[in-house]
């Protein structure tokens, strides 16, 4: 078995988004939302395709997991 070391970059380049720091910085303040019990991959701005990813990565606990679980921490409102 592989096994890859991604960052957080890696994962928006994945998702087909600007991938810099500003970027990424960017994109999490302009798409912060509130904590409720919705998944991550059914938040309203993403496209089919990257909520497919976003959802198949959970459920495969796949290489992606822990940097999607902390893209979903950084996309909450504290």
């Amino acid at each position: 078995m592989e096994i890859y070391q991604h960052d957080m970059s890696a994962l928006f380049e994945q998702l087909g988004l600007g991938s810099s720091p500003e970027e990424i910085q960017a994109f999490v303040k302009n798409h912060r939302h509130s904590r409720d019990s919705t998944p991550i991959h059914e938040a309203s701005f993403w496209t089919a395709s990257q909520s497919a990813f976003l959802k198949q990565a959970i459920e495969d606990d796949a290489d992606w997991v822990e940097l999607v679980d902390q893209l979903d921490v950084m996309l909450r409102d504290e």
